[in-house]
């Protein structure tokens, strides 16, 4: 009903298709990077006629409609922020279900979904970063008070690999943004946690969210 009341009756979308294709993939791949170029080329390969300005354009409205928000890399470079691929996040974690046919429970995406959320609950301005040796940290988050966070959530920290992945993107994040406080939200709650660098803060995430506002 969003997708036909608040978008195609609204703006008059005279070919719906490359819009529903959009929807699928955006919220069928949750938390996953999106080029509109490279969308438009596998939509091209199917017969289906949509140029980039009008998937542009479709974008923008789907995040006009809140049915889903595109997330650009942290950058200075206006142009390096469009020719990067955006992270598409669900507006609600209850859509990740509903769109996403693997099967799979994808807690990992659902969780990061709800801390993009929070974020935007908080009125930050949101980026992803992509460090110079190539790892990725989740969130950039630009709050009001003029502080920074760097945010990366992991589904379960007590894995040595991934934890020491993780705490390596932060601290490479950490170069360019040095202001930023460094966060590990996780879905376990379990104590004790397994050590962090010094700089590393480590949440369960619902303990991060319901943190009152002087102690975040």
């Amino acid at each position: 009903m969003v997708l036909l009341r608040d978008v195609i009756e609204r703006h008059a979308v005279a070919n719906p298709t490359p819009l529903r294709w959009m929807v699928r993939r955006l919220l069928g791949s949750p938390a996953g990077l999106f080029s509109v170029t490279k969308f438009a080329r596998e939509l091209k390969a199917l017969g289906i006629a949509a140029g980039r300005e009008m998937l542009y354009e479709f974008l923008d409205r789907l995040e006009d409609a809140f049915l889903l928000h595109a997330v650009p890399v942290a950058t200075d470079s206006e142009r390096r922020r469009q020719v990067n691929p955006r992270k598409g996040y669900p507006a609600d974690p209850a859509l990740i279900p509903v769109f996403d046919r693997s099967g799979k429970a994808n807690r990992g995406h659902a969780l990061e979904t709800t801390v993009f959320v929070e974020l935007l609950r908080r009125g930050a301005e949101v980026a992803y970063v992509k460090t110079p040796g190539g790892f990725e940290v989740d969130f950039l988050a630009r709050h009001r008070d003029g502080s920074e966070d760097l945010i990366q959530v992991c589904l379960d920290p007590g894995d040595p690999p991934t934890l020491a992945r993780e705490t390596r993107s932060l601290a490479e994040a950490a170069v360019a943004h040095p202001r930023a406080r460094q966060w590990l939200l996780t879905m376990e709650s379990r104590l004790p946690f397994p050590p962090v660098p010094p700089s590393v803060s480590i949440r369960p995430t619902w303990q991060w969210i319901l943190a009152p506002a002087a102690s975040r």
